[in-house]
Order: C-alpha cells, then sequence, then structure tokens
C-alpha cells in the first residue's frame, strides 16, 4: 500500500538476502552466462504458485523462514511506534483479520501466526503485513477506508502480499540479479545498475502490488465483504493526490491501472462473495 504520508518500509530480510548472496559469490570460479545462471538459480528455487493469480513464481527460502523473518522484523518496528489497541476502531481492525484469516489460511501450506496492531498516526496512510502475517494499520488510513468493508480492501491487500511471499520472492530476486551484476565491472557498472532498477526491480514492485489486489479482492469477497467496495476505495485514494512519481518510476502501479483492474476481475469476485454463505463469512478466524 502505497502511504501519502510517510511510510515506514521495514526491511527484515536484508541480512539473511546478503548472506545468501555472500554465499554464493564465495564459489565463483568463473563468469556465468545468462542461461547457466538462469538454470543454476531455477535449480536452488523452489517453484511456488501465487494464490488465486496461479503464477509461478521461485522462491529461495522455504516458508518457514517468512514466519521467522517476519516476527523479528515486527517486534523490532513496534518497538519505534505508538499503538493504538485501545481506541474503538482497534475492535474494528480485528474483525476484519478475523474474517480474512481463514480464507487465507486456505491458501497456503503452512499456518501463519496471524496478529494485528493499530498505530496511532494520524499522519501516516498506510497499514503492512511482514512475511508470516504480522500485521499493522495505521490509523490515517481509517478515514479513506471508511468503514468495514473499505479496511478489507486495505488488509486483504496485504494479507495478499503475505500469502503470496512477496518478501522472500524479492529477496531471491535479488540475489539472482546481485550476482549477474556482480560480473559487470568498470564503468558499465553503474548503468547496470540503474537500468536494472528501471526495467527489473521496478517492474517487479508494481506487478507484486498488482497482484496483491488481485488477491486481497478475492479474500475480501470469500470472506463475505461486499468486493465493490474496492473500486470506491481507490478512487477516494486517488482523489488525495500527492506527490507520486510516474508510473514507469515507481514500486506501485496509478490508482487508475489498479481500478482498471480491479474492474476486470469483479464478476469473479462477485461470484466468490455471493457463494460465501453469511455463517461462513462471519466466522472467526485464529488472529490474536
Amino acid at each position: 500500500m502505497r502511504a501519502r504520508a510517510r511510510r515506514i518500509q521495514p526491511s527484515p530480510t536484508a541480512s539473511r538476502s546478503a548472506a545468501v548472496y555472500r554465499k554464493a559469490r564465495g564459489r565463483r570460479r568463473r563468469p556465468l552466462g545468462a542461461a547457466t545462471l538462469a538454470v543454476a538459480l531455477c535449480g536452488l528455487a523452489s517453484c511456488v504458485t501465487t494464490p488465486f493469480t496461479g503464477r509461478q513464481a521461485f522462491n529461495l527460502l522455504p516458508i518457514e523462514d517468512d514466519k521467522q523473518l517476519g516476527a523479528q522484523a515486527y517486534e523490532e518496528t513496534l518497538a519505534g511506534v505508538k499503538l493504538a489497541d485501545s481506541r474503538p476502531e482497534a475492535a474494528m481492525v480485528h474483525r476484519v483479520i478475523d474474517r480474512l484469516v481463514p480464507a487465507a489460511q486456505a491458501q497456503i501450506p503452512v499456518q501463519f501466526d496471524w496478529e494485528v496492531h493499530l498505530i496511532d498516526d494520524p499522519k501516516t496512510v498506510n497499514a503492512w503485513c511482514m512475511p508470516g502475517g504480522k500485521m499493522a494499520v495505521y490509523t490515517g488510513i481509517l478515514p479513506v477506508t471508511e468503514d468495514e468493508a473499505g479496511l478489507a480492501v486495505v488488509m486483504g491487500h496485504e494479507i495478499g502480499h503475505a500469502i503470496a511471499r512477496h518478501g522472500t520472492e524479492r529477496m531471491t530476486q535479488q540475489v539472482g540479479v546481485q550476482i549477474v551484476l556482480d560480473y559487470i565491472a568498470g564503468d558499465y557498472a553503474q548503468l547496470a545498475g540503474e537500468a536494472t532498477q528501471l526495467l527489473v526491480f521496478l517492474p517487479w514492485g508494481r506487478k507484486q502490488e498488482l497482484e496483491a489486489d488481485h488477491i486481497g479482492l478475492m479474500l475480501m469477497a470469500e470472506a463475505g465483504y461486499d468486493p465493490r467496495t474496492a473500486v470506491p476505495f481507490w478512487e477516494r485514494m486517488a482523489s488525495l493526490g500527492g506527490d507520486a512519481p510516474p508510473e514507469l518510476l515507481s514500486t506501485h502501479p496509478s490508482d487508475q491501472h489498479r481500478i482498471a483492474q480491479l474492474q476486470a476481475l469483479m464478476p469473479e469476485a462477485l461470484q466468490r462473495y455471493k457463494a460465501a454463505s453469511p455463517s461462513g463469512a462471519a466466522k472467526s478466524g485464529s488472529a490474536k
């Protein structure tokens, strides 16, 4: 979720990513061709099918690592913020995660340690979910969500990142790209790094954001929230304006791009919504 004010972006996987890269770099004997490198990475990585979208992704880390990495980053991040768990809005946050968790958990083979806190920060229009299911919602996004269904749009999106394992997938991507860049020397190294940012990492970020939108829409529908709420929410986000860069130079797609995709996916989401029984929609999950 792109924040319209400042955004906390913890990086729990940085040290682990660096360790994997150093191990691969230490084995270097001679330059590798692109094809050889691709085969090597595919052999090391596990093939992962992303929930709802069916996309095939490679991830070097086992899913159990998501919980460990996310829990560590979660503890560090919460230590530096003011919680608002005693506010009335926190009860709504917990209702939403309790309804979304069963639908999300059904899509992954490992039980995540679901947890959510409301952070008292009215200037930050944001929410996030760590690998492994640890979440936070900022009070600044609540006026934009307006109600429980609007909040389900946001939290479904963030949970989508977690169950698609986007965090550890990015680690895998960064390791592979860094190995390639390590063999580019001299004046071309900086140019290659800049090109990689523009042509690889930024498009990857936009793709993951759109995928999280897709997953979140299906999750909220299966949890009994009307998925048609998603489009007005993103229209409200778009109306906030801000200094967002052009989509080509951003890790996030434009609000208009998001809305167009959601509208295209709406028939499927509505089918899931209609199939969700009232009793199943109200069922509580295992969130803390």
